[in-house]
């Protein structure tokens, strides 16, 4: 699947969700193959919002069995590193957070990871549409598990 594919598959999912995006959003919805090419198995679609220096907030579909690999936010520049919380709108989520465990968030459910916290998730059966509020996000300072994987 190309990137142009992916953008235009998580336009549609999120049309049948009801989430109006504006044509620009549209446009710019951002595929992350985290640099290893396998992104049905391993990427996201990411539609920002907003991100300042205080606040972000995006939107993340997720194909069926998608996954984001383990990473964390560390600390910048004085701050203790991106707190997330993740918000399920459609789908089920498996999200794996240091210290919590395995969580399976449905529609509604949400989960706030802390700074500088080892975390990874993964859509189930259906694919998940994920709202991520945080603080300033800084995509490219992740830490990967995987040194291969380039944000």
């Amino acid at each position: 699947m190309t990137k142009s594919e992916a953008r235009e598959r998580a336009a549609a999912i999120l049309d049948e969700a009801g989430i109006v995006l504006t044509p620009g959003e549209r446009e710019s919805i951002e595929i992350a193959d985290f640099g290893l090419g396998r992104l049905e198995e391993i990427g996201l679609q990411i539609v920002v919002y907003v991100n300042t220096d205080r606040v972000c907030a995006k939107e993340l579909v997720m194909f069926p069995h998608q996954r984001c690999p383990e990473h964390r936010h560390p600390p910048v520049v004085g701050e203790p590193g991106k707190e997330e919380t993740f918000r399920v709108r459609r789908g089920a989520v498996h999200l794996h957070v240091d210290g919590a465990g395995d969580i399976l968030l449905g529609p509604g459910e949400q989960y706030t990871v802390p700074p500088n916290t080892l975390h990874s998730f993964e859509a189930g059966d259906e694919g998940a549409i994920v709202s991520e509020f945080s603080t300033t996000s800084h995509d490219a300072l992740d830490v990967f598990t995987d040194s291969g994987i380039v944000r």
